[in-house]
């Protein structure tokens, strides 16, 4: 787990560097990496190196003030379909309120809470929150 989180951690900075060097990921931020947070069991509460990690996204989002930003919650299969629809919805709605808090406009925000994962994931695969950016769909003119 440590080493999947700091890799995206430490390779956010140079990934964003890199697409502003590249014309292709500058029209479309879809193609820039995804983050990926993981959360202990029965938590929705962020440790400090994850934190790091959505500052990292929101830094990211920032250079690409067009893009829509997606934040995908994911829970285990333990505890009931109900329970994890809902852990999963407070996960990635944690997620959101940090990007926020670190300077990412509401209205640029998606939640879209995916509940529990197939029980072949290892469990903290499951205990995840996945930020993935994505092209605003055009406005109409005016």
């Amino acid at each position: 787990m440590h080493r999947r989180l700091l890799l995206s951690a430490a390779m956010l900075p140079l990934l964003a560097a890199c697409a502003e060097l590249d014309p292709i990921l500058v029209r479309n931020p879809a193609n820039l990496p995804h983050p990926v947070v993981f959360f202990n069991e029965d938590s929705q509460v962020l440790d400090d190196a994850a934190k790091g990690t959505v500052r990292e996204a929101a830094d990211t989002a920032r250079r690409f003030p067009d893009a829509r930003v997606n934040v995908f919650g994911y829970a285990g299969p333990a505890g009931g379909a109900a329970f994890n629809r809902q852990l999963s919805d407070a996960r990635a709605q944690h997620v959101a309120s940090l990007l926020r808090q670190y300077g990412v406009a509401s209205e640029r925000i998606f939640v879209v809470p995916r509940g529990p994962v197939a029980f072949d994931m290892a469990p903290i695969e499951s205990r995840r929150v996945e930020i993935r950016f994505a092209e605003t769909p055009p406005r109409p003119p005016q």
